[in-house]
């Protein structure tokens, strides 16, 4: 894995986690609006740079959340977790 990828692919996991501790924040404290403005502005963010990554070097899942092109790239190595470079 080239090293651009695997920082792209760092950084979609960080905000993965970001994403997943303002749920658990908001799921206790759900009238409070700045850490959904976060959580927004993260999950916004997620899905910019998965999309760019999904474009750059293909889909990081095969269950549905990216239209695939032809010929099918999932099988085509490495595996988004194959990555020592971490």
């Amino acid at each position: 894995m080239d090293p651009k990828q695997a920082q792209l692919l760092r950084e979609i996991q960080q905000l993965e986690f970001v994403a997943v501790e303002l749920t658990l924040f908001l799921d206790t404290h759900p009238g409070e609006q700045e850490p959904l403005n976060d959580y927004n502005l993260v999950t916004n963010h997620l899905n910019q740079l998965k999309a760019h990554y999904e474009k750059m070097y293909g889909p990081l899942a095969v269950y549905g959340f990216s239209p695939m092109e032809y010929p099918w790239r999932w099988t085509d190595g490495p595996w988004p977790w194959e990555t020592t470079h971490y």
